[in-house]
């Protein structure tokens, strides 16, 4: 496949911009430390929430999606889409939370909750854990869709693309700080929508396919189809819809989801200029990314059906591709060659504009946490902030050749997403629990953590797992090894929980006085504060969750039913839709109602 001088236009006044605003902001960057990784705090909501919604808009993700429609359907999403709830959950009840607390990253929130040694051990090692092995693995993921874009679009070999793709990133993002990977994320956004929207339009009409009513009765296609998994089907139900609508979004830590926000979405809320703007920010971003772009990927997904039918005919396609990186997520770069110029040109920039800013994210959040986490506190206590910038400077590029150095080593990205996901199995109610429940303490974070991947390994490793009792002898199907890694990591740290001292009066009386969470679960607390005359409760602010809870509920209906509703007109099937919008415009109604009540919790 070869590129017009119209393609190569786009792609070369994309470069020119992004590298633009990079060196433009550097300056204003380099000034301290908190304007290198938070722009001084002064974000407003709408530049957040779509830098929120860039970043998650990564060059795996099409691929990713695309993998898991043409293996278990449309509604193998549910993976995915059952994360709506942790974000939802992190937008009523826990940006507010995070923005109050004005630590620099969420790791730091470590020793605002917990104290002594342990809570130090454990903000230094998540610093490593998180900030460069779990980061690195991320990225690689990303990088290694571009590698596949790259190899099936332009030819090119997976070193070639890496070197390319990575330089120009690395070098904005190590210039132009937090800043500048928010300032880019504007423009990537938009050129991102507009390629996969483009697409997706042009594909589905394209001779081999039919247009859209001959794709919904294709034979490849029509049992790809459903929103929800079919009930009869007992396996599939409990492995796509009911674990991950039951167990997954609140029980495991993943990247971009984790249960009470983390990770760079934390980092954006940190930013944001208030708490309601950090409020605002998470929910544009979760109706954007669930609402808004799944189905220009899945159309796509399902059109490659009809083309490329099975994993043989695309490697019949396009033969020189590495047989160790042929899978069913290269059917969106194999359609992909089939846009015409000027379209071809958008695309390929929209998909370097995913990648760009999914990695530049990741840098900026892992380098914040590898200074502030680590390097501040275990190596350089008094570093000045010019010394801070120019260790984020230089982490920034070392993450940068780990991931790229990995990504030349894996296969393919559905595989990786399952990966992390039993990897941080176990550990989201921690995650959830501490900010409500004073017993919580900093060892309940630190075997859970161990535990979750200890049990993983020894699962992948060995034929202890349920997974491989199922192929052996049929005792457990082998969906069981997710809620198996949840079930045994959660009560390992409860135990540890009640068999560890909890944190210290002065620490928890600190912390809620800070923070005013609520609730019954620091009645002890309270209880012990009042008894010694200590003011921790500020009586002007009312506790809130109950409000969120109910928000987060009508939300979820809205989110969900506006992204179903979008994909039954698709499907033609126009009652389910209307029923659909309508359900969407009374949960709107209400949401509004909810979110002005809410407000008058929020000081």
């Amino acid at each position: 496949m070869e590129l017009s001088t119209l393609d190569y236009s786009f792609i070369v006044v994309f470069f020119s911009i992004v590298l633009f605003i990079g060196i433009y902001v550097s300056k204003k960057s380099g000034a301290s430390s908190s304007e290198y990784f938070l722009s001084g705090r002064t974000m407003p909501w709408w530049l957040l929430g779509l830098s929120m919604v860039a970043t998650t808009f990564s060059t795996d993700t099409p691929n990713l999606v695309t993998d898991i429609v043409r293996t278990n359907g449309v509604s193998g999403n549910w993976v995915w889409w059952a994360f709506l709830l942790t974000g939802l959950l992190t937008v009523f009840v826990y940006a507010k939370l995070w923005r109050k607390s004005n630590v620099n990253t969420d790791l730091e929130f470590y020793e605002l909750r917990y104290g002594g040694k342990p809570a130090s051990f454990l903000r230094k090692f998540r610093a490593v854990y998180l900030g460069v092995i779990f980061n690195v693995i991320t990225m690689s993921a990303v990088t290694l869709a571009a590698i596949k874009i790259g190899g099936i679009m332009l030819g090119l070999e997976p070193w070639v693309t890496v070197v390319s793709a990575g330089l120009i990133t690395v070098t904005f993002s190590a210039l132009g700080g937090f800043k500048g990977v928010v300032y880019t994320d504007f423009l990537l956004f938009f050129v991102a929508m507009g390629g996969a929207i483009g697409a997706a339009y042009y594909l589905v009409n394209i001779p081999e396919v039919g247009g859209i009513t001959a794709l919904m009765a294709n034979e490849h296609v029509a049992d790809k189809l459903a929103i929800v998994p079919d009930f009869s089907n007992t396996n599939a139900l409990i492995t796509l819809f009911i674990i991950p609508l039951a167990v997954q979004w609140w029980s495991s830590w993943y990247p971009g989801a984790e249960p009470g926000g983390g990770g760079y979405i934390a980092q954006r809320m940190l930013a944001a200029k208030n708490e309601n703007h950090a409020i605002g920010a998470t929910f544009f971003f979760n109706i954007m990314h669930y609402a808004l772009r799944p189905w220009p990927w899945i159309l796509v997904a399902l059109a490659s059906l009809v083309v490329y039918p099975d994993i043989a005919s695309i490697h019949e396609a396009f033969p020189n591709v590495a047989v160790d990186k042929l899978g069913h997520d290269l059917a969106y770069s194999a359609m992909l060659t089939k846009l015409p110029s000027g379209l071809l040109g958008l695309v390929l920039a929209s998909l370097i504009a995913a990648y760009m800013s999914t990695i530049s994210t990741q840098l900026n959040w892992g380098s914040s946490y590898i200074v502030y986490d680590f390097y501040k506190q275990q190596i350089n206590p008094n570093a000045s902030e010019k010394r801070l910038v120019a260790v984020g400077r230089l982490s920034t590029v070392v993450l940068m050749v780990f991931s790229a150095a990995l990504a030349l080593l894996l296969q393919n990205a559905l595989q990786l997403f399952e990966v992390l996901l039993v990897f941080g199995a176990g550990t989201g109610l921690i995650f959830i629990l501490r900010w409500f429940w004073w017993r919580i303490n900093a060892w309940s974070e630190i075997t859970a953590m161990f535990a979750s991947g200890i049990i993983s390994i020894i699962l992948k490793l060995t034929a202890v797992g349920p997974f491989l009792f199922a192929a052996e002898t049929g005792v457990l199907p082998d969906w069981a090894e997710y809620p198996f890694v949840v079930v045994v990591t959660t009560i390992i740290w409860l135990g540890a929980t009640y068999m560890t001292q909890p944190e210290s009066k002065q620490v928890l009386q600190d912390f809620y006085k800070k923070i005013q969470p609520g609730g019954p679960g620091w009645s002890k607390v309270i209880k012990e504060a009042k008894d010694e005359k200590v003011e921790i409760v500020n009586t002007k602010e009312k506790w809130s969750v109950p409000a969120g809870i109910t928000a987060m509920l009508l939300g979820c209906v809205l989110i969900y039913s506006c992204m179903f509703a979008t994909g039954y007109w698709i499907y033609g099937k126009t009652t389910n839709a209307l029923i659909l919008t309508f359900v969407a415009l009374v949960s709107g109604f209400l949401l509004a109602r909810a979110w002005n009540k809410m407000k008058d919790h929020i000081l």
